[in-house]
């Protein structure tokens, strides 16, 4: 029947809109920050209960998650930790900008830079000390991915190096040396102190005071280094006859 011309027709009531649903966060369907999650669970394990306590019990207790993610993200619990060493950043964020800053401008390096780079790892791996257990296992364990990490972190330091091998070539002053030694004290000196809190000659770095000497001492024996070179004539190199 056809509808009269007068007729008002009644609106039709719209169908009400379905809100989207919302998604929930979770190991499904958020990967990525699951991924995250379990890495920065890594860290907190070995905090916690050191390298030998890097298990799947752990990690999964720790973080909150599903044991089986670790092996459907990673692999296995190796790809995991892997995962985490290498993502580790040794240098610290600031001890990194620094260094770049020094290599786009070779010139500048002397005492006083590099110094400060001594000052700033100091300083981070006095706080860090997932990078403390991370160093105490390289010493503990021989491991291919560690020695590739330590690797990696020599090699940056050696780009600074490099820069100042003039400096001291033919004198007797060995800046290489000077470096290793101060790394190597500062690595013992920390393990040390944070690990069970003993001293090293009587000096806890624990303690303001004694930090405070450390990092005195590690000023003056860069200074030195640069002070004597500068008093000491430069041998001639050449062929023997």
């Amino acid at each position: 029947m056809a509808r009269k011309k007068n007729q008002t027709t009644e609106p039709i009531e719209a169908l009400p809109v379905k809100k989207p649903r919302k998604v929930v966060s979770g190991p499904i369907r958020d990967k990525e920050k699951t991924k995250r999650r379990l890495i920065a669970t890594v860290g907190k394990v070995l905090q916690k209960y050191t390298y030998s306590g890097l298990t799947i019990t752990n990690i999964a207790k720790e973080s909150g998650l599903n044991p089986k993610l670790i092996y459907l993200y990673f692999g296995s619990l190796d790809g995991l930790i892997e995962e985490y060493i290498l993502e580790k950043d040794f240098w610290s964020a600031r001890s990194r900008t620094h260094l770049t800053d020094l290599l786009e401008q070779p010139e500048s390096i002397g005492p006083d830079a590099i110094n400060e780079m001594m000052q700033l790892q100091f300083d981070a791996f006095l706080k860090d000390k997932s990078t403390q257990r991370i160093i105490h296992w390289e010493m503990g364990m021989k491991n291919k991915l560690l020695r590739k990490v330590a690797d990696d972190r020599e090699e940056l330091s050696n780009q600074l190096l490099a820069h100042v091998d003039s400096t001291f070539e033919g004198t007797d002053v060995d800046i290489r040396a000077t470096m290793a030694l101060i790394l190597g004290g500062v690595y013992y000196l920390t393990l040390h102190a944070k690990n069970n809190g003993s001293t090293i000659a009587g000096i806890d770095i624990n303690e303001d005071e004694g930090r405070e000497r450390i990092e005195k001492a590690i000023e003056r024996l860069i200074a030195r280094d640069f002070e004597a070179v500068e008093s000491q004539p430069k041998k001639k190199s050449g062929k023997k006859k």
